[in-house]
């Protein structure tokens, strides 16, 4: 078995082995993956922070000794907080942004199958228990990032890779899409019962859950659309007061913390 570590900010992750083919998600400097099988140009890989499976160009990850990977799957790993920032070594500058796995961060350098890299910026401690106002604060970071579809970075980003780096950044590894995320967590009855960070889906015509957002103050609602913006939630759904319209019928909200 092989295995590998993304040694780039961002690798696509796609549905086939081809350029052409969808993006399901992106994998994040520092997350390790298992390669499953190959294919000419690319290989099947499944990550190791959610078990997501999909294509990556062989060129895009760095092969890692299988005792670093199951060292990696077993400590919780620091998350950086800048929106970019910089990885480096004696002869290598890499880019990371908000989200970035640190391995084995010790605040002031990372190692990676052996090799040290420093790394001056902010970083999560996972150690620390995070509260729901510090997730809301972690969320308000990501207002404004532009829509994109399996994207999980401050310049293009979906709705459940919103919420899954949010609750990534405080420590809470959720799966990736949103019809996965929501089997996690307690309900929450009604919309007037919400709290911060709480999960809010929301279905399509056909019952299937299609949304997902993160819930601040005053039955506000953040999520993917169009953009990372704010709008306010109510018993039917998400309400766009700039469109005077609803835009996402409610399915269920579920509570993570307490």
């Amino acid at each position: 078995m092989d295995y590998g570590i993304c040694m780039l900010s961002l690798v696509p992750m796609r549905a086939e082995p081809s350029d052409k083919a969808e993006m399901v998600t992106q994998v994040l400097f520092g997350e390790c993956l298992e390669v499953l099988s190959k294919q000419g140009n690319w290989v099947q890989v499944k990550l190791a922070s959610d078990g997501y499976t999909g294509w990556i160009d062989l060129k895009q990850y760095m092969p890692v000794s299988a005792g670093y990977y199951q060292e990696w799957q077993a400590a919780q790993h620091p998350r950086a907080l800048d929106i970019v920032q910089v990885v480096s070594s004696a002869d290598m500058r890499i880019p990371v942004g908000i989200g970035a796995y640190l391995p084995f961060f010790d605040g002031m350098s990372l190692r990676i199958d052996g090799q040290s890299y420093q790394y001056s910026g902010r970083a999560t401690n996972p150690a620390v228990p995070v509260t729901t106002v510090q997730l809301a604060k972690l969320a308000m970071g990501f207002l404004k990032a532009p829509y994109l579809w399996g994207g999980k970075s401050m310049f293009g980003i979906d709705c459940s890779g919103f919420t899954q780096q949010v609750y990534g950044l405080c420590g809470y590894q959720l799966p990736r899409d949103a019809s996965q995320q929501v089997a996690v967590g307690d309900e929450v009855h009604f919309a007037t019962q919400t709290q911060p960070g709480d999960l809010a889906y929301f279905a399509n015509e056909e019952g299937r859950i299609t949304h997902v957002g993160i819930m601040l103050e005053g039955q506000q609602i953040m999520h993917a659309h169009g953009e990372i913006r704010i709008d306010t939630l109510d018993h039917n759904g998400i309400y766009n007061a700039e469109r005077k319209r609803y835009s996402h019928k409610l399915r269920i909200i579920k509570r993570i913390f307490s």
